[in-house]
């Protein structure tokens, strides 16, 4: 396995880490796609987001309102299995 270094470098308000193009190739990313970013056992995980296929007369739109309002409210919701 290739290892890479890079620098964290400030971005706007935030920071960010270059990735060569080797790498994304090796892992099937690219410019565009959406990634997840994780702490597990105190190292960065990063992989590529998976693409859901919503089924036929499923709107992405409702699907996207309705994973906020999980979002906003998981604690109730989760207060809720408890019961």
């Amino acid at each position: 396995m290739k290892q890479f270094e890079r620098k964290v470098t400030k971005i706007g308000n935030s920071f960010g880490v270059t990735l060569p193009y080797e790498l994304l190739r090796q892992v099937g990313l690219a410019q565009g796609d959406d990634v997840q970013i994780e702490v597990k056992d105190g190292k960065i995980v990063l992989q590529k987001k998976e693409q859901i296929t919503l089924p036929e007369g499923v709107d992405p739109e409702f699907m996207n309102i309705l994973n906020d309002v999980i979002k906003e409210h998981n604690k109730a919701f989760k207060g809720l299995v408890n019961r």
